[in-house]
């Protein structure tokens, strides 16, 4: 009876106990093999990626506008374990108003489908919250976190 007591109660303590911990978030996806937790560029609040790419430094070029703000910014690629990702925005007001996506994943069919599905629902949370500040869509942690590094490096050209 004792045994069962001290099982039941450091069972309930240890469940409490990782319950009440937290994944730390990592400032960008980093190495070679998938992290479970969060990964992205900067890692959104409340959200979860799960992924790993190696990308360059955010850097993109401005094809519109002189200097920082309005007109088009292009992202930087990021190689992810499918294929490279990279988008263009288009900033008018200070604020996102257009994404295009210039290249994804596309070297088998199920990446292609994959990137079908998750491209334009990253886009449209990114224009709906004017950021890069977007959940990962679930089954596309790679194609995720690759856009969202993209999309941040646009926008820190952009300087918005």
């Amino acid at each position: 009876m004792r045994r069962a007591v001290l099982t039941t109660a450091s069972t309930s303590a240890l469940v409490v106990l990782l319950l009440t911990l937290k994944p730390h978030h990592s400032a960008g996806p980093t190495g070679g093999s998938p992290q479970t937790g969060a990964a992205a560029a900067p890692a959104p609040t409340g959200s979860t990626h799960r992924g790993a790419t190696s990308a360059p430094p955010p850097t993109g070029s401005t094809h519109r506008g002189a200097g920082h703000g309005n007109g088009t910014h292009t992202g930087a690629p990021v190689s992810t374990k499918y294929g490279t990702v990279q988008v263009a925005i288009s900033v008018k007001a200070g604020q996102l108003s257009a994404v295009k996506v210039l290249q994804a994943p596309s070297e088998d069919a199920h990446s292609r489908e994959i990137a079908a599905y998750a491209l334009p629902r990253l886009t449209q949370e990114a224009l709906n919250v004017h950021s890069a500040h977007i959940d990962a869509v679930s089954g596309a942690s790679y194609t995720s976190a690759g856009y969202i590094r993209s999309l941040q490096s646009a926008l820190d050209e952009a300087g918005v």
